[in-house]
């Protein structure tokens, strides 16, 4: 028997119980829509939060914070600078020196309190570091600041500066137009207890990009190492150290960094770099350690939620095992007569899984599109309704169903085999009727 006369057979018993076979087809693309929309929630969840740490934190980077010595981490110098370089697949090295107390930064009347750091420019730059406005620093006194630096520069006041409600500098104390080629003073204490303080004229001749994210501020003030030196000759303290018992410094802390940052040729090269720093016993992190956790987090999450939409298929199969059973009682007299004229039972056992199979694909085809015109809704409308509910602004970007080709793959791929094991006990009591007592109607 041709593939194209066993059409022709399930074709017309469709058409003879239309209402039956519909309904099971609806049964099962609702299965299957209810897997697909339901393990969406995890890849769209999944996705979101990725996005969300890859916009957080550069790919490449990884962050050493020590390196183990006799059993105890020490700070990293420039011999680990340079030895870090060496490793293969790596574009930068950067360090960076924080002085060890909050200098007071003054413009006219206005003022701020900042972090004061010295960095190796030419590392930053291999590393992706970017301006907004102006250069970077060539003279010892020049340096540039953190994008936010301006915005939170304000005019001296004993008021609370910030505004209650915003939590941002108050409009009318807020310093407005450009601080490119501005001289600010930087005030420094030389003790905890005096009120005495060392002023450093410092010349501001570029401005840092804007971060990634809305919520961070950077403010900071990168200094020159001859500034940084300054400091310490003053306060006699490594960094500028405030309450620290120290006559004389005997070595500045410029020997040893604060923040070391390595940053790959590209995120494959990630993991092969920090395996090689924990096989030399660095102290390491790197997002790519935490993008595996949550991978592995919401791996196990879809797994469950495509086990939970796979009992909607199996009750599903419950219809189109009892449409199969009626199927083949109906067509007894057509079984009978293909086994009077010769047909094999494997024939007739392939009709009946053909026809098990044409529901499941038709039922897998309507759910993905179903699933796909949920995804939309869910995505545009959810948002609102907890927005709503709940009088929370919902983060931007946040995706709640996804669907990837991978998951139609699983969900037709489960539909299907659902389906004609559904089938296959019916089109084993179809071979095994008896051809007498068919042709007879007695089945």
């Amino acid at each position: 028997m041709r593939l194209k006369d066993k059409f022709r057979f399930i074709r017309q018993n469709i058409k003879k119980n239309k209402a039956r076979t519909y309904m099971t087809i609806l049964a099962t693309a609702m299965g299957c829509a209810f897997l697909i929309v339901l393990a969406s929630i995890g890849y769209g969840l999944q996705q979101s939060v990725v996005k969300d740490t890859l916009e957080d934190q550069t790919v490449t980077k990884i962050d050493i914070y020590g390196k183990e010595v006799d059993g105890n981490y020490q700070s990293l110098t420039m011999e680990d600078v340079q030895s870090l370089e060496k490793l293969d697949n790596v574009r930068s090295v950067t360090r960076k020196t924080q002085l060890r107390q909050y200098p007071t930064y003054s413009l006219d009347d206005y003022e701020i309190s900042a972090n004061a750091v010295s960095t190796h420019f030419p590392s930053e730059l291999a590393a992706g570091l970017e301006l907004d406005e102006g250069r970077l620093p060539e003279k010892a006194n020049e340096v540039v600041v953190g994008y936010h630096f301006a915005n939170n520069l304000h005019l001296e006041t004993e008021e609370n500066p910030y505004d209650e409600d915003t939590g941002e500098i108050k409009e009318e104390l807020r310093y407005s137009g450009s601080i490119i080629g501005k001289t600010i003073t930087m005030s420094v204490q030389k003790s905890a207890e005096e009120d005495k303080a060392e002023e450093i004229p410092l010349t501001i001749v570029g401005i840092l990009k804007e971060p990634g994210r809305e919520w961070l501020t950077n403010t900071d003030v990168f200094i020159s190492q001859e500034v940084f030196q300054q400091v310490e000759a003053y306060t006699g303290t490594p960094g500028g150290e405030l309450g620290v018992d120290s006559e004389i410094l005997e070595t500045t802390s410029l020997t040893s960094y604060d923040e070391v940052n390595v940053y790959a040729d590209n995120l494959e090269a990630v993991q092969g770099i920090v395996d090689t720093l924990n096989e030399e016993n660095y102290a390491s992190y790197s997002v790519v350690s935490e993008m595996n956790q949550i991978n592995t987090l919401f791996t196990i999450a879809k797994a469950g939620l495509i086990l939970v939409g796979t009992i909607a298929l199996v009750i599903a199969s419950i219809g189109i095992y009892n449409t199969m059973t009626m199927a083949v009682t109906e067509r007894a007299p057509d079984i009978g007569i293909m086994k009077a004229i010769g047909a094999n039972p494997k024939t007739i056992k392939q009709i009946f899984l053909l026809e098990s199979s044409y529901i499941g694909i038709i039922g897998a085809f309507i759910g993905t599109i179903v699933a796909y015109v949920i995804s939309i809704v869910v995505n545009i409308a959810l948002p609102m309704i907890l927005e709503m509910a709940f009088s929370q602004e919902m983060p931007e970007g946040l995706q709640f169903s996804a669907i990837p080709w991978s998951l139609v793959v699983i969900a037709v791929t489960i539909c299907l085999v659902v389906t004609i094991l559904s089938g296959t006990g019916p089109a084993k009591r179809a071979t095994q009727i008896d051809v007498l007592r068919a042709m007879r109607r007695e089945v």
